[in-house]
């Protein structure tokens, strides 16, 4: 078993270092952040991931899990670091690395020891290069012997355990091969396919991989849309497609776009990429204007059902960008409700675990107790996000506490028909409009 420091104690640092623990690793989560790590020492997540407190619990209790501050104690005789630090974007796309390179920094004076470095977080193409540039740098000659390896995650926010415990694949980059197996053998009671390439290819493939999925979306999206216009079900569209080996059902729902910590992000960063390198990347503009553009055709819908939107009360069900999380990083939710206020509407909203973030976003966001509590008085109301416990409400109940009857399916989990003889005006996305608004 090895020992591993895990550097950035976030979604993807959190659980990689939980889960290699799991497997009989001794591990040491490192954070910069001693708020973080004292709630983390005392037994509280600071995210919410499904399955994840407990399995944190059960390996700290073992003794093979640990949190710290410190890079002196947490790279002590390690084998592996792996840094999982954040990469947010700046204003004109571009990946922020100040956290990556204040790691590589913190490691290089740190360094005692032959290690292998591996890049965990989503990086751009040459950032594995340029850390090594960083270390060696900073000690010259006098550096231990160390290796970089690109190490790219695939999980998703709600299910990042069963992703990192199930891969589809794991992908491994370096220009030392006998590095890349060490890190593939930590993998290899996952019995997972594993790729190794050279540290640039495995860069590139995280983020293609990332915008072909918002790629996926964005196209059904704008299918929906005109389906939408010529009076098709995009539902059934996306299933006729789906049953296409070569196409397949995966990442066909139309909605509201996507959002999180991921998709935005590596989109515009390759996006970034491909322009400063002379690269024309037209089709990952257009991926993110569609996307953008279904956060502005959900208002418009409400707008026209209302015939004005200043003034009115708009309920939201959902603010977390997707299920089973409560992070709200470019949530449409969020996006849409920023523009019904602009418009001069009160909004009111629920969510099982992201209301507190959102409410610190927005501060004009009035917070509900339960569903049936955002709609009260509400003249339409919006699903927002796919949460199990929306998709069987009591619509006796929400009609006698709405003072209208428009419904917003922004994701497609309500029968249509049936509300509609209920009284309701229901829209969904990418389906045959209402007469009324024909």
């Amino acid at each position: 078993m090895a020992k591993i420091c895990v550097i950035g104690t976030g979604y993807v640092g959190l659980v990689t270092g939980t889960c290699f623990s799991d497997m009989g690793h001794q591990v040491t989560c490192l954070d910069i952040n001693e708020h973080m790590i004292n709630q983390l020492q005392n037994g509280v997540m600071p995210i919410y991931e499904p399955g994840l407190k407990q399995i944190v619990e059960q390996n700290v209790e073992a003794g093979r899990l640990d949190f710290t501050t410190s890079y002196k104690e947490a790279l002590n005789n390690v084998e592996f670091a792996f840094i999982a630090v954040g990469t947010p974007s700046s204003d004109d796309g571009e990946a922020d690395l100040q956290y990556i390179k204040m790691a590589a920094d913190s490691i290089a004076e740190n360094l005692d020891h032959p290690i292998i470095i591996v890049n965990k977080s989503t990086v751009p193409v040459g950032t594995g290069d340029w850390v090594s540039e960083i270390i060696l740098n900073k000690n010259g000659q006098n550096t231990p012997k160390f290796t970089v390896v690109s190490n790219p995650e695939f999980l998703r926010e709600g299910s990042a355990i069963s992703d990192f415990m199930n891969p589809d694949r794991v992908v491994l980059g370096s220009t030392d091969p006998v590095a890349a197996q060490k890190v593939a053998d930590l993998y290899e009671a996952l019995r997972s396919p594993i790729l190794i390439t050279d540290l640039r290819t495995a860069e590139m493939i995280k983020y293609a991989s990332n915008a072909f999925l918002a790629t996926r979306i964005s196209f059904i999206n704008e299918i929906a849309n005109i389906c939408e216009s010529l009076g098709a079900d995009v539902r059934e569209v996306a299933k006729g497609m789906g049953m296409d080996k070569r196409i397949g059902p995966s990442f066909l729902d139309a909605g509201l776009g996507w959002g999180g910590s991921c998709f935005p992000k590596d989109v515009t960063a390759l996006t970034h990429m491909a322009n400063t390198r002379g690269a024309h990347p037209q089709l990952l503009q257009a991926v993110l204007d569609i996307n953008q553009n279904q956060r502005h055709r959900a208002v418009a819908k409400l707008e026209k059902a209302l015939g004005t939107i200043k003034g009115k009360t708009i309920g939201v069900l959902g603010l977390s960008f997707k299920p089973n999380t409560d992070d709200i990083r470019y949530a449409p939710a969020l996006d849409i409700i920023r523009i019904l206020l602009k418009k001069g509407a009160s909004v009111q909203a629920f969510d099982p675990q992201a209301m507190q973030a959102s409410q610190a976003e927005i501060p004009d966001l009035i917070l509900s107790q339960n569903p049936y509590d955002v709609a009260r008085d509400a003249d339409a109301l919006l699903l927002a996000t796919e949460w199990n416990e929306f998709k069987s409400l009591d619509f006796n109940k929400i009609k006698q506490n709405m003072r209208g009857n428009v419904l917003l399916d922004g994701r497609n989990i309500w029968d249509g028909q049936d509300l509609r003889e209920m009284g309701f005006l229901y829209f969904g996305v990418g389906l045959p409009q209402p007469e009324q608004l024909a």
